[in-house]
C-alpha cells in the first residue's frame, strides 16, 4: 500500500540574510547570519532547528516571516512564492511568531486583553466589540488563562504565564504556521514541560505547523518530527528526530548529542563526550570552505577549499560533509 505524501506547507530555498557591519572609514563588511539555507516543512509537522547561540537560528525564523527582508533566496507558502507586499500581508495572517523572552515581548502598558486582541485589531478580524471580547476569552482559554486575567498587566504574571499570553497572541489570527523562537529557554524546567505539552495539545487541536527553534536538544526531541542542525549560518544536517539522535552523521551533530545528559547512570558513564576544541568563529570572519573545519577532528585540506554540498545520503537524511564516507 503506497504511503500518502503530506504536502509541504512551507519551503525555504537558498535563503541568505547578510547584515552590513560598519568597519569604520566608510567601509562595511557583510555578516553572513544565514548563508544558503534550504528546507521544507510539511503540513502539521514540527521541524526543530538547533545549534549554538549565534548560529543564525532566530534569524532564519525572522527572515521567513519577513521581519528581516531576505538578502537572497525564496520563501514559498502553500505552493506560492512570497514576492509582493500583498503576498507578505496575506502570509502574516497565516504565519506568526512566539518570541523567546516573555518579559520583553509584552507591552507593559497594555492589559492582557489588549495584548491578545492587538492582532485582531490589526487584521480587523471581528465585526463587533462583543465578538472581539469573546474571541479574546476563547484564546486565553486555549492557553490556560481565565477571564479574571484579562484586565491585568503583564508584570503581574510569572514567566510561564507571560509566555502563555504571548502564545495566545500568536494564535489570535488563527494561524497555520508558527515560528517558536526558543519559547521555553527563559522558563523554569518544571514550567518548560507544561508549555511544551501545551504546544503539542494546540497542534493537535488546531492543526498547527511549527518551526521550533531551541538549543536544548531534549526539548527539541520531545516536540519535533524532524530536526535540522545549524552551524555558523549553514545547515549541516537534517533528518527525522529519532534518526538524528540514534545515528548522527555530521561531526558537529555527534558532538552536540554527546553532551546531552542521560538519565540512566550506566549509560551516562558509558557515553563518550566528544569535546570541541577552539571557539566558534565570528560570522564576520568565517573560515573558508566548511565553516566547521576549524573545530573538526576530521578536517583535511579539501574542507578548507570548498563548502560541502548539502546532500541526501539516506532517504530523508541530509548532510553537508566532505569526510562522510570515512567517519560514517
Amino acid at each position: 500500500m503506497s504511503e500518502i505524501k503530506t504536502p509541504n506547507l512551507l519551503e525555504v530555498k537558498n535563503l541568505k540574510q547578510y547584515f552590513d557591519i560598519n568597519m569604520g572609514f566608510f567601509r562595511s563588511k557583510p555578516l553572513k547570519a544565514v548563508d544558503d539555507v534550504s528546507f521544507a516543512i510539511k503540513k502539521g509537522e514540527t521541524l526543530g532547528l538547533v545549534g549554538e547561540s549565534g548560529c543564525g537560528k532566530t534569524t532564519v525564523g525572522r527572515t521567513i516571516l519577513h521581519l528581516y527582508k531576505p538578502t537572497a533566496g525564496e520563501v514559498w507558502y502553500n505552493g506560492k512564492k512570497l514576492e509582493t507586499k500583498e503576498d507578505i500581508h496575506e502570509f502574516r495572517k497565516k504565519a506568526t511568531m512566539v518570541f523567546q523572552d516573555p518579559y520583553s515581548s509584552l507591552n507593559p502598558r497594555m492589559t492582557v486583553s489588549d495584548i491578545v486582541g492587538e492582532p485582531l485589531d490589526v487584521h480587523q478580524l471581528y465585526s463587533s466589540k462583543q465578538e472581539r471580547e469573546e474571541r479574546i476569552l476563547e484564546l486565553m482559554g486555549y492557553v490556560g488563562l481565565n477571564s479574571e486575567h484579562a484586565s491585568r498587566y503583564a508584570h503581574e504574571f510569572s514567566g510561564g504565564q507571560r509566555q502563555r499570553i504571548g502564545i495566545a497572541r500568536a494564535l489570535a489570527v488563527n494561524p497555520e504556521f508558527i515560528v517558536c523562537d526558543e519559547p521555553v529557554s527563559a522558563l523554569d524546567v518544571s514550567i518548560q514541560a507544561q508549555v511544551i505539552n501545551m504546544f503539542d495539545d494546540l497542534q493537535d487541536k488546531l492543526g498547527l505547523t511549527y518551526l521550533f527553534i531551541a538549543h536544548d536538544l531534549l526539548v527539541v526531541r520531545h516536540i519535533s518530527d524532524r530536526i535540522a542542525v545549524m552551524y555558523l549560518g549553514k545547515m549541516v544536517e537534517l533528518a527525522d528526530a529519532d534518526e538524528i539522535y540514534n545515528h548522527p552523521l555530521h561531526p558537529y551533530s555527534q558532538s552536540l548529542l554527546s553532551a546531552v545528559p542521560l538519565p540512566d547512570p550506566k549509560a551516562a558513564r558509558a557515553n563518550k563526550r566528544i569535546a570541541l576544541t577552539g571557539d566558534i568563529p565570528s560570522p564576520l570572519n568565517a573560515p573558508s570552505g566548511c565553516p566547521f573545519r576549524t573545530r573538526c577532528r576530521y578536517a583535511t585540506e579539501q574542507c578548507a577549499q570548498s563548502m560541502p554540498a548539502f546532500e541526501e545520503v539516506e532517504p530523508g537524511h541530509f548532510v553537508a560533509c566532505h569526510r562522510l564516507k570515512e567517519i560514517g
